[in-house]
């Protein structure tokens, strides 16, 4: 496909999604083999792959792919590879970047801006190390700074207390909804369909699940189930992963850099985060004018995704300004531009959900983002595929519902 018919395509799609149904009359005929429930990021990626595979696939959502109350929604998600010794989410941060950097050539608007990402520590703690060993031995180009060479490079950002930085020039920035909205344009481009419609709760029992219900009392009716519903997923299975998966308030700040300059812009600035001892601070560039994003990366109080209060608090205004004026001299007195209040859900200790329902063996729950789960996105689809599949020779245990406990102890960050 040339480059105008691939964007055609992706109009097509688009358009479609705002119609609400799409997909052949020939696959709507017979029926989705695969209903998938949840357009977000793990739920769109889980549909395009099981669509690579050959598998008629109906993908659902409430409100649309990255709306404004969607995990998956907003402006931008920075992708990364520095886990400490956890290389399961290296690995899966570095297979999922070549499926954006695909995604994004096909894409109108780009969705990777590759910034480079410096994630900064005060010392030479076990997680750089265990970074630095999992890096080598991926062979990741992740560049090991001290305090001196950061200075040098990045004069936007005050190091003081720092003594270590890891600058990973790969990786950068994704613009969240475009990625999500193109992605299951393409996924109806080619043949997929896509309905906006709202799920009911699903009945209880044992043994397959036959039928789904859509709020308009339809039953629809396939071989398997996918639910990746982000924070709705415990309303969805309340008694089952209601004490499991835990939504949580989270505010991000955008401010105005100062005129004319373009110390802030990609290019200049990477994407960045301040360990800070594991309370985590992260931020962004200017990305397309948007503004200078920063956000405190602490689970927020317990939120609700229907009706949750999304009005900004001058506490977490005021320390982000705080942190943001110390770390980038630059941005003192900066006015605010945007502020946006999103929720994370997560797993008790950032681990993501990828297993089947105990009881309901074509169900496969597909969640717990926990925060940092956008990046992965590709590869979770991947790897949800390929376990409802039956494709999987071993399948990762730290994804397995028996692992998530009731009681949070965040280890993954």
């Amino acid at each position: 496909m040339d480059d105008m018919s691939r964007r055609t395509a992706l109009k097509t799609g688009a358009a479609t999604l705002a119609g609400g149904l799409a997909g052949p009359a020939t696959g709507a005929a017979r029926g989705p083999e695969v209903v998938v429930v949840g357009a977000g990021v793990f739920g769109a990626w889980t549909a395009r792959h099981l669509q690579r595979l050959g598998r008629r696939v109906l993908l659902l959502d409430a409100w649309g792919p990255a709306h404004a109350r969607a995990s998956s929604g907003g402006e931008s998600r920075l992708t990364r590879g520095s886990y400490g010794a956890d290389e399961i989410y290296t690995r899966f941060a570095w297979e999922s970047l070549a499926e954006w950097k695909s995604l994004s050539s096909r894409a109108g608007l780009p969705i990777l801006h590759q910034a480079g990402v410096l994630f900064f520590f005060p010392t030479r703690e076990d997680y750089v190390a265990r970074t630095i060993e999992v890096h080598r031995r991926l062979a990741l180009p992740t560049e090991v700074l001290e305090r001196a060479a950061m200075a040098r490079r990045f004069p936007q950002i005050d190091f003081e207390g720092i003594e270590i930085g890891l600058y990973e020039p790969a990786f950068g920035a994704l613009m969240a909804r475009r990625a999500v909205q193109t992605l299951v344009a393409e996924f109806v481009a080619a043949g997929g369909e896509y309905r906006r419609a709202a799920v009911a709760p699903p009945e209880a029992g044992e043994g397959p699940l036959e039928r789904i219900i859509l709020s308009d009392g339809t039953a629809l009716r396939a071989a398997r189930f996918v639910f990746a519903c982000g924070p709705w997923l415990p309303k969805l299975f309340p008694s089952l992963l209601g004490s499991r998966i835990f939504p949580t308030r989270q505010e991000v700040f955008f401010f105005a850099p100062p005129a004319g300059g373009s110390d802030f812009q990609v290019g200049r600035l990477p994407g960045w985060a301040d360990f800070n001892g594991g309370d985590i601070f992260y931020g962004f560039p200017d990305l397309e004018g948007r503004g200078f994003k920063i956000a405190h990366d602490a689970h927020g109080p317990p939120m609700d995704p229907d009706g949750g209060d999304r009005i900004p608090s001058p506490a977490a205004l005021a320390e982000v300004r705080a942190f943001m004026e110390r770390r980038f001299p630059a941005m003192r007195g900066r006015p605010l531009s945007e502020a946006r209040v999103c929720q994370y859900e997560n797993s008790a200790n950032g681990d993501f959900l990828v297993d089947f329902h105990p009881s309901r063996p074509n169900v496969l729950l597909v969640g717990a983002g926990s925060g940092h789960g956008f990046k992965h996105g590709p590869a979770v689809g991947r790897y949800a595929a390929a376990l409802l599949e039956g494709r999987l020779a071993h399948a990762e245990p730290r994804f397995a519902l028996a692992a998530k406990s009731e009681r949070q102890n965040r280890a993954v960050h």
